[in-house]
């Protein structure tokens, strides 16, 4: 999985709050899409593209764990988000839902807004065309990256045969309370 576009910036300490702030928090996902990200930069969701990368600094989705930001962000057209730390509920949540994310330290100080960059999920090589260099992610671990590349949890899960019902497992007459 390689994805190339122009990189977003974004600083140290961005909460979930201000990726999907309580106003848009219930709207229908095209909407929250067209306002993501929007009190940290109120022109990333009006000039954002299909294939753009997100660049973050430390603890990337801090905060309150709403599932809904990496569905918006998503939803936005972003392909990969790129930090030197995610908040840990955020870094599950992005997998579930397959958004490509890599962890990469010192990001920050390597790509500027607007650089054009190349990114391998696999490798977890940069490549940051605009300033022909290339910076070192870590790579998504096996079972996360087979699950990205299915598209998340639900489209793995039913990859595998799977029951993604909550039903009991068949043969199972006991009730539970």
């Amino acid at each position: 999985m390689i994805f190339k576009g122009r990189a977003w910036k974004f600083g140290d300490n961005i909460p979930t709050d201000m990726i999907t702030p309580i106003a848009i928090l219930f709207k229908p996902i095209d909407e929250m899409a067209r306002h993501v990200l929007e009190a940290a930069n109120p022109e990333f969701p009006k000039k954002v593209q299909a294939g753009d990368i997100i660049v973050a600094g430390q603890n990337f989705a801090c905060s309150s764990g709403r599932a809904v930001a990496p569905k918006a962000i998503k939803a936005a057209g972003i392909s990969v988000v790129i930090a030197e730390s995610f908040a840990r509920t955020f870094y599950r949540n992005a997998h579930e839902i397959g958004l490509p994310i890599l962890i990469a330290p010192g990001i920050s100080k390597e790509v500027d807004e607007g650089d054009v960059l190349e990114a391998s999920i696999e490798t977890g090589a940069i490549r940051n065309i605009t300033k022909e260099r290339t910076i070192q992610a870590e790579p998504s671990p096996p079972f996360l990256l087979e699950m990205l590349k299915a598209g998340g949890i639900i489209p793995y899960v039913e990859q595998k045969g799977w029951s993604t019902d909550h039903a009991e497992p068949s043969g199972t007459t006991e009730r539970r309370s």
